[in-house]
């Protein structure tokens, strides 16, 4: 069995993966750890109280959600350093992954408290390996951007990545909508989108973004459950970083020059150029250099 305290006296802070669907999948670890704690630290009491019952745990359930997390923080730290362990878990799947945790975490660490993975269930890690795709190695990005310039901007790193294959979630009410944006851009990419992942309905949408949206729509009834997308790229969409052919001084005092600005604002214009290959950081250092020969 697990220790629930460390040799100065602190209690453990366990960060348990639980199920994303079917409760068959909880560890028999993760079971054992959530009837030793003192506390149960968890996004949603109302929802992980359903879990608990299934698994006949009965224990002390105490909220720490997003909007709550910061302040809650230092109470969770309180009870650890007064020898009580406790037990981080979400709605579903693993703490922390787009989920609450990070905070009380790094206050964990900070205090020198020790912290322990559970591992278990993951909707992304679970998506992507039931994709098919190439798995060398993939980006996880959490949901998916509701505002175009964002998604543009995502859009533009994908393109100018190396890595092929990208994994999202995305709520029901805006998965479509998601779909259809890679549909907008004719983006070549083959998607698997997984709905309901472990539960009995479980679905996974296979195809370009075209095909999966018909699926979708085939399917009638889809803004229910959990979406997990994942896109893989199609190899000559990605376009290597390019070389810088000016260098970005040039480009600086160019645009002082046409703006009649300063530094600071010639990088707002030089970032700004569609066709600018230099990043903030360059732009700022070369201003820098500048200052120094004039």
């Amino acid at each position: 069995m697990d220790k629930m305290q460390t040799d100065n006296g602190y209690g453990v802070l366990f960060i348990v993966a639980t199920p994303i669907g079917n409760a068959r999948d909880m560890s028999p670890r993760g079971t054992e750890i959530l009837e030793s704690v003192d506390v149960i630290a968890a996004e949603d009491t109302r929802r992980s109280v359903v879990l608990l019952n299934k698994l006949g745990i009965r224990n002390k359930l105490a909220s720490n959600h997003k909007f709550n997390e910061h302040g809650k923080a230092r109470y969770f730290i309180d009870l650890l350093k007064a020898g009580q362990s406790v037990a981080v878990i979400t709605d579903a799947g693993t703490p922390c992954i787009s989920d609450p945790g990070n905070e009380l975490i790094k206050c964990a660490v900070a205090e020198g408290i020790r912290v322990v993975g559970v591992p278990g269930c993951c909707a992304a890690v679970t998506a992507l390996s039931v994709s098919g795709f190439d798995l060398s190695a993939f980006v996880f990005r959490g949901f998916f951007p509701r505002e175009n310039a964002d998604r543009g901007r995502l859009l533009d790193q994908m393109r100018r990545g190396a890595v092929r294959t990208y994994v999202f979630y995305e709520s029901p009410k805006r998965v479509m909508d998601a779909i259809e944006y890679f549909l907008r851009e004719q983006v070549p990419c083959q998607m698997c989108l997984c709905n309901d992942l472990t539960k009995l309905h479980e679905t996974a949408f296979r195809g370009i973004p075209g095909e999966v949206r018909d699926q979708l729509l085939d399917k009638g009834e889809f803004e229910k459950g959990e979406f997990c997308l994942v896109v893989e790229l199609a190899e000559d969409f990605l376009a290597p970083k390019q070389e810088h052919v000016v260098s970005a001084e040039a480009l600086l005092v160019d645009a002082m020059v046409r703006e009649g600005c300063r530094a600071k604002d010639a990088i707002k214009t030089v970032l700004a150029d569609e066709a600018n290959t230099y990043s903030k950081n360059e732009l700022y250092a070369a201003s820098l250099r500048l200052k120094e020969l004039f």
